[in-house]
């Protein structure tokens, strides 16, 4: 008996002995190099207890004998480990081609890499924060093939961003769609990007159509930053100071120069203002022939401007909650020199918590407080056409007001042509608030197949504009702004939404199957109030604390106005995607969405893509060359709701008619309603993605086709004046896009990558109705026809310059103008006869180029020894045009200045110039009665994108142990195009006033506790 107590006692100590914890460490490593892996998940398989590996691969966890250590990571082998009495454990892991190194986000859900059929480019953290931006979108830039990024440089302004091309005859109806974990918007420059973790840009149907009518111009999906189960607090800090410098800023005339413009123009009239202000302002000590003012009117304008960001964030979890925090404050001054900024404060959490095993609870919110000056919309154009001969302030001006500003009137120019009086005594103010809320719950109904996800969220923002003009006067007799203006504006804008998804997932032997059902509501609406007051308090010694409508004498009735608008949206949508033995892939979905914003009450959006991987095949095992091949193909239809609605209506007028000698009363209906259904795009994408050379090479390639059918144009109505918009135009973009991406670790200290994109566009319209073309701009004309490209630029090409008397006379096209009573002299244009009749008029207008780039590319090269990082960024684009707005309205502006560039380049007598007319040609009636190719410029460039040094320090002794990172950032320091204009970056290729895009230097720091 005593024996058998023993023994049972033995027996029940080493059941506690093997049941007890045990602590187990180790070290994972890559078998392909024997290079430790950071950020490696250990997890205790069937639980929620894990850790992650820290940057030297090293790991600790509590765990029992007998339980399974899960090793798990993107782009790794999963290993599993069945622990037993040892306490170190130490794990080589190896390269999992079939993950492609990641997971991606898609609508709905993620998705392995290499499952994917459709087109998507992800973008992670690093590459986004390298970019000093209020707009995270303009990181971007070039580092997607296919996406068109257009800078913009005014603080607080979005770029403009197109996804392969312009499918849409309404510019602002081609914008792509956000989503911000999960949630709809119309763009996303309230985000900080230090709050996003990856970008990613799904760019064919079959990646886009799950989000239907809101996916025709691509869908931007952003997934802010997210804490890890079981991982100890982290505290990061990212801040940087910098100035932004404006690059490439276009020389003008200097007083010299134009001096002799102006007596080169044959008008004895400008040739006098001249002596007026040698008069008014003495005469240069260096040439007594011209005035001793040379005011450089773009230097006098412009400013070097600070910019600054500090971003705060916090991260963690435990077994079952995870939690981010993010605080952030953005500041940037324009480069313009007035009351012309932007600064913003953000506040992010993000909230994941584990009820149970199966269910599952999110909430995020983000609210951002933004104020933004924006610049005098008029102070660049002002500034270009300037004379030179006149300064900014004229202190004999004693009755001027508030400033004694200059007046080119006193010299007897008919316009003030001052841009200062404008900058000093305007103030346009924009409060935006946005406030974001999300909330979600997941429920595993049955577990690890069947998903039930409900999800809330609500978009709320607000606009206040504020707009002062104060008074100035120039004078007794001279030009002014009489009465002080305050203009008020109040928006509202709210979106909430309403999704609900049932999800299954579930493998068969070799067989793998994800169906996604789902509804969504979406509820839109959008209010605006407006008034206008004149001359309330203003004055020295008076501030903002006057700028209400309250205190002004007078409310113009004709500001008024009060409007908005509600739309209502449900869809039912579904997915599919197969995957057998990790070869063959099948994916599909199809969306059916309802509005109230068209007639057309339902569209109905399929898609279907399939893959095969290629390098699964055993004929390819063992190759020697491709680690990983899949070619794909996909086609679908989408959606654009971005059109706006319908307009017009249905008026009846009382008419009276007489038939023999009675008189009858009539009535005559007339309708201009437009009656519009979706546009709707069907695109085709080939594509193809490779591993080669032990995984150090990526490529990705793909041709595509997109057509948008049922695209609204206007139409002339028959039998009746004017146009009305209607779903009859079609229109085409197809290309071809690769990337390519090479990465190696040559030891512990040393790695490097290279990477290249490059892509093609070619926009056609196919189909116009029957129409010849549509034109718009008159004399500045831009026209669409079929066969050509959205909006291309319409004029006359021009063949030369007239050298000699005897090459007028011999040209039929010069001497019936003539005879029209115009005057041509050498020094004019020579244009070519295109109809082959002898005038030269509207008929002899050609197509001269679109202002959609052909092509785009970029470039990086990144590297890392030790301590030190460097990374370079090389972006490109060519085959579009830019209309020098500018310079063409010289014709129609009275008496201005000019670039430098003509004034170097213009003809002054015979062989000097075949390019640039004289400076009496180029006010011609005859070289500048439409637009013309003179004026139409090539818009290729290429550009130092960025430039970006760090340095981490060595770590610290001790507990405390934060990594800090020190850095340096160089954004577009050099730019090389032959464009006349600050920059060739011009949205819509009509470059009346851009605004410059400055180059930016920083100094920053990274601190992770």
């Amino acid at each position: 008996m005593k024996a058998k107590i023993i023994l049972l006692l033995f027996f029940l100590f080493s059941v506690s002995g093997f049941t007890q914890n045990i602590t187990v460490s180790g070290v994972v490593t890559s078998s392909e190099d024997n290079m430790p892996v950071p950020g490696v998940n250990v997890i205790v398989k069937g639980t929620t207890r894990g850790v992650s590996t820290d940057f030297d691969g090293n790991y600790s966890i509590e765990v029992k004998a007998g339980e399974i250590l899960e090793f798990s990571s993107v782009g790794l082998k999963t290993v599993n480990i069945t622990v037993g009495t040892q306490k170190t454990i130490n794990v080589a892991m190896n390269t999992d081609i079939a993950s492609l190194d990641e997971i991606v986000v898609i609508g709905y859900g993620s998705q392995k890499k290499a499952d994917l059929t459709g087109s998507i480019t992800t973008i992670k953290a690093e590459d986004i924060t390298r970019t000093p931006s209020s707009a995270a979108m303009q990181s971007l830039q070039g580092k997607v093939a296919g996406l068109q990024v257009v800078s913009s440089g005014a603080p607080g302004t979005s770029p403009t961003i197109r996804v392969r091309g312009l499918g849409s005859y309404s510019g602002d109806a081609s914008n792509p769609l956000y989503v911000v974990d999960g949630t709809f918007y119309d763009d996303i420059d309230f985000l900080n990007s230090e709050d996003i973790e990856t970008i990613s840009v799904l760019k064919d149907a079959s990646a886009s159509a799950i989000y239907g009518v809101r996916a025709a111009n691509g869908v931007v999906l952003i997934q802010t930053k997210s804490g890890k189960v079981n991982q100890k607090p982290q505290i990061t800090y990212n801040g940087y100071q910098g100035v932004q410098i404006a690059q490439n800023i276009v020389k003008l005339a200097n007083s010299e120069q134009f001096s002799t413009l102006a007596r080169e123009s044959g008008s004895a009239a400008e040739a006098s203002f001249i002596d007026n202000a040698m008069q008014r302002y003495g005469r240069s000590r260096v040439n007594p022939n011209i005035p001793d003012v040379n005011t450089d009117w773009y230097d006098l304008i412009l400013r070097h401007a600070q910019i600054q960001n500090h971003s705060l964030g916090v991260t963690g979890g435990t077994e079952s909650v995870t939690y981010s925090l993010g605080l952030s404050q953005f500041e940037q001054e324009g480069i313009l020199r007035m009351k012309n900024d932007y600064e913003r404060f953000n506040i992010r959490t993000k909230l994941n918590a584990n009820i149970s095993d199966r269910l599952k609870v999110g909430v995020s919110a983000l609210f951002s407080n933004a104020t933004r000056y924006r610049p005098e919309e008029g102070a660049f154009s002002s500034a270009y056409f300037a004379v030179p001969i006149m300064p900014v302030l004229d202190l004999s001006k004693t009755d001027a007001y508030p400033r004694p500003y200059a007046n080119a009137n006193d010299l007897g120019y008919r316009g003030t042509q001052n841009p200062f009086p404008l900058m000093e005594n305007t103030e346009n103010r924009n409060k935006t608030r946005n406030t974001l809320m999300t909330f979600d719950i997941e429920y595993e109904l049955i577990p690890d197949n069947l998903t039930f996800k409900t999800a809330y969220s609500h978009n709320f923002e607000t606009l206040e504009v504020r707009d002062v003009r104060l008074p100035y006067f120039f004078g007794v007799g001279n030009a002014f702004r009489e009465n002080a203006e305050l203009v008020k504006k109040n928006e509202t804008f709210s979106e909430q939404t309403w999704d609900n998804t049932l999800t299954y997932n579930n493998d068969f032997g070799k067989h793998n199957l994800t169906v996604l059902a789902g509804t969504s509501f979406r509820d839109r609406s959008f209010e605006q109030l407006e008034a206008k007051g004149l001359n309330f308090p203003n004055g020295p010694g008076i501030g903002d604390e006057s700028y209400y409508l309250d205190l002004a004498k007078t409310i113009d009735i004709s500001g008024v106005g009060d409007n908005g608008v509600r739309q209502y949206f449900f869809s039912y949508f579904g997915r599919v995607a197969y995957n057998y033995d990790n070869k063959y892939l099948l994916y599909g979905t199809f969306r059916a969405d309802g509005t109230s914003k068209y007639q057309e009450k339902w569209g109905y959006f399929p898609t279907v893509g399939a893959g095969w991987v290629v390098s699964e095949e055993s004929f390819m095992k063992n190759n020697g060359i491709f680690d990983f091949l899949k070619l794909r193909a996909s086609w679908g239809e989408l959606g654009n709701a971005n059109v706006n609605a319908s307009t017009g209506g249905i008026t009846s007028e009382e008419v009276n008619a007489a038939f023999g000698d009675v008189l009858y009363p009539g009535l005559v209906t007339n309708s201009d309603f437009e009656a519009l259904k979706w546009e709707v795009t069907a695109e085709t994408n080939f594509g193809l993605t490779a591993k080669l050379f032990d995984n150090h090479l990526s490529i990705e390639s793909d041709y595509f086709t997109r057509e948008t059918r049922d695209a609204i144009i206007p139409v002339s109505r028959l039998l009746v004046p004017g146009e009305t918009r209607q779903n009859v135009g079609v229109i085409r973009n197809s290309g071809f896009e690769i990337a390519l991406d090479w990465n190696k670790r040559v030891s512990e200290d040393f790695s490097y990558s290279i990477g290249a994109n490059f892509s093609t566009l070619k926009n056609e319209i196919l189909d116009l109705a029957g129409q010849d073309n549509l034109t718009s701009g008159g004399d500045t004309a831009q026209r669409s026809v079929v066969g050509g490209a959205i909006n291309s630029f319409y004029g006359l090409e021009v063949a030369g310059v007239y050298q000699t008397a005897a090459e007028i006379t011999a040209d039929p096209l010069a001497q019936e103008a003539i005879g029209r009573g115009l005057v041509i002299l050498p020094g004019d244009f020579k244009f070519v006869n295109q109809n082959g009749d002898t005038t030269l008029d509207a008929q002899d207008r050609v197509d001269l180029g679109s202002y959609l780039p052909t092509y785009n590319f970029g470039f990086n090269f990144g590297l890392n020894y030790k301590a030190w990082d460097f990374s370079m960024n090389v972006i490109g684009q060519g085959g579009n045009v830019i209309a020098n707005m500018k310079r063409f309205a010289i014709r129609q502006t009275s008496d201005p200045n000019i670039d430098r560039d003509f004034a170097v380049n213009r003809w002054h007598g015979e062989g000097t110039s075949n390019t640039y007319p004289s400076a009496r040609g180029i006010r011609n009636p005859w070289s500048n009665q439409f637009l013309n190719s003179f004026f139409v410029e090539k818009g290729d460039f290429v550009r130092l994108q960025n430039v970006t040094i760090g340095y981490t320090l060595p770590e610290l002794k001790g507990k405390f142990n934060p990594d800090i990172r020190f850095y340096l950032t160089a954004e577009r320091p050099l730019s090389f195009f032959k464009y006349n204009g600050f920059t060739p970056e011009v949205g819509d290729g009509r470059d009346d006033q851009t605004y410059p895009i400055p180059g930016v230097y920083t100094l920053g720091v990274n601190i992770k506790i």
